[in-house]
């Protein structure tokens, strides 16, 4: 079952990410923070449907969508292309990306849009949660890491909240005094005690599945690790 909503507003992020907020009259949207719907739409004559994160909270009749573009993709062009007042046919929020446990310590590693599951996670563990939380973010540049200045307060409201920012592409940037390279090389020195933490893990394929490996080797229970569960049959397609 799908249901029609209209593009109220567009917001561009970054040089290739936009927002989207999406509206559905007389519906209320319930779902859990870190949840995704799916996107229907035509393309090349055939019916495609693609998932996208609702990063907004729920309880309202609206969905905010943070989509990157890819120049060979199908669903970014597809959303890319809306502007307001346009009508896009969606499916129920749901997925396996959810915050557990608000009174367990957390750990949230995300690469690219990787993060727009695990932002709302992370709002909501700031708000909700009794323990403490890491967020270990990684993008190519400074001028690509969406949601930085909401990250940014939410770490300045509560000393709960630690973030970490790697980039892989920072050689040129003088301006940069972080972490370069890639997430996992900086793991065992960013997340030191695991012991009672759940891990949610959100990226391209090969770090998440590189991830899940770094943290078993590390004593997280496979129990404790949650991504969205397809990670691994995409890594051994490439």
């Amino acid at each position: 079952m799908t249901l029609t909503t209209t593009v109220a507003d567009v917001h561009r992020m970054t040089p290739d990410v936009k927002q989207f907020r999406l509206v559905a009259d007389d519906h209320r949207f319930e779902f859990d923070p870190g949840q995704h719907t799916t996107v229907h739409f035509e393309a090349d004559g055939e019916e495609q449907a693609r998932p996208y994160t609702a990063i907004n909270a729920p309880g309202t009749n609206q969905l905010v969508l943070t989509i990157k573009r890819y120049d060979d993709g199908t669903g970014s062009v597809y959303m890319h292309e809306r502007t307001p007042g346009d009508e896009v046919e969606i499916e129920p929020v749901e997925g396996n990306l959810h915050l557990r446990d608000p009174d367990r310590d957390a750990v949230f590693v995300a690469t690219g849009t990787g993060i727009t599951p695990l932002y709302p996670m992370v709002r909501q563990y700031v708000e909700e949660g009794t323990g403490a939380a890491t967020l270990v973010f990684g993008e190519r540049d400074q001028e690509h890491l969406i949601f930085r200045e909401s990250i940014d307060q939410l770490r300045a409201g509560t000393e709960a909240l630690s973030v970490e920012y790697v980039l892989s592409d920072a050689d040129d940037d003088r301006a940069w005094n972080g972490r370069t390279g890639h997430v996992q090389d900086h793991l065992p020195e960013a997340l030191e005690d695991l012991d009672d933490a759940d891990c949610y893990v959100c990226g391209v394929p090969e770090m998440v599945v590189e991830t899940e490996e770094l943290l078993a080797d590390a004593g997280v229970d496979e129990d404790r690790i949650f991504t969205e569960g397809w990670e691994s049959d995409a890594a051994d397609e490439d």
